[in-house]
C-alpha cells in the first residue's frame, strides 16, 4: 500500500513546505493579515508541539521532538506498508499522518522549530496558528478513528450482533 499511498504523503510534504516558504516571505512576524472573517495569515514559529507544548522548555524539546517525529514516521511507514488494498481509508489516514510529520519533521530539522501561518479565531476567542502539515495530521487522524469505528461495525467477531 505504500507505494499505491506515498504520492498523498509526498503532496502533503510539498503542500506544507510550500506555503511555508511563501509565509515566510511574505508575512511579517506575528502581523495578522485578514483573510476572511474568522482567519487571518499569521506568521509564527513554534518550538513545542501542539498548542505550543513544551516551547519554553529550554532547547532540548528540539531534539525530543525531532526524535518522536522520526519514531512516528518509520512505524507510520511499516504500518503503511503492511496494509491490504482492501484497507483504503487506513492508508489514505496513514499517508496524511505521514506526510503532516515529515513536513513539520523537515521544519525541526533545518530550523529547530515549526512554522506555523493559519489563524482562525471567533470574536476574541483565537484558535493557536497551525499549517498544511498539522491539518493533514488532523484529518489522517479524523479517518483514523472513523476507520476504526467501521471496522468495529462491520467485524462479526468483533461485533456478534452484525453477524450471520
Amino acid at each position: 500500500m505504500l507505494k499505491q499511498w506515498g504520492w498523498l504523503s509526498v503532496l502533503v510534504v510539498v503542500a506544507d513546505q510550500a506555503t511555508k516558504y511563501f509565509a515566510e516571505r511574505l508575512l511579517v512576524m506575528h502581523q495578522p493579515v485578514p483573510v476572511t472573517p474568522s482567519f487571518n495569515l499569521l506568521l509564527t514559529y513554534n518550538t513545542g508541539a501542539a498548542f505550543s507544548f513544551l516551547a519554553d522548555a529550554g532547547g532540548w524539546q528540539r531534539w525530543f521532538f525531532l526524535g518522536l517525529g522520526l519514531m512516528v514516521s518509520i512505524g507510520l511507514l511499516i504500518w503503511l506498508g503492511r496494509l491490504k488494498p482492501a484497507e483504503k481509508r487506513l492508508a489514505a489516514a496513514l499517508a496524511l499522518i505521514l506526510g503532516g510529520a515529515v513536513g513539520n519533521l523537515i521544519d525541526r530539522i533545518w530550523l529547530g522549530q515549526v512554522i506555523d501561518f493559519i489563524q482562525l479565531y471567533y470574536d476574541r476567542w483565537y484558535w493557536p496558528a497551525f499549517n498544511i502539515a498539522d491539518s493533514a495530521i488532523t484529518l489522517g487522524a479524523v479517518l483514523l478513528v472513523l476507520d476504526s469505528w467501521r471496522s468495529k461495525k462491520s467485524d462479526p467477531v468483533k461485533n456478534p450482533a452484525k453477524g450471520s
